[in-house]
């Protein structure tokens, strides 16, 4: 795997990056994504395509969650008094 990205970084002129930092990127994500740092205390080893997989899906969520507050907020704000202090805070947490 290591020639093949070899390969691809010197033709397409990007720079190139070392196993060791790719292990510590693919580390520090593991630290950041909730599901696989708890699923860590039980087994010492993730490898890195899971935890690529498991940070697709909780941007994925994060992102859905987002919309939907969003959604929520939107409706709430549509329910009240454009007028009060309640509907520009909404207004606040769209921007």
């Amino acid at each position: 795997m290591s020639s093949r990205r070899s390969r691809s970084g010197q033709s397409s002129g990007a720079p190139r990056i070392s196993d060791d930092q790719i292990a510590d990127l693919v580390s520090k994500l593991q630290q950041l994504i909730p599901e696989i740092r708890n699923r860590r205390r039980n087994s010492d080893r993730v490898s890195a395509s899971k935890v690529l997989q498991e940070t697709c899906n909780y941007i994925r969520n994060l992102h859905r969650e987002v919309d939907d507050l969003s959604d929520r907020l939107s409706e709430l704000l549509e329910s009240t008094d454009s007028n009060s202090a309640q509907a520009a805070v909404i207004r606040s947490l769209l921007m």
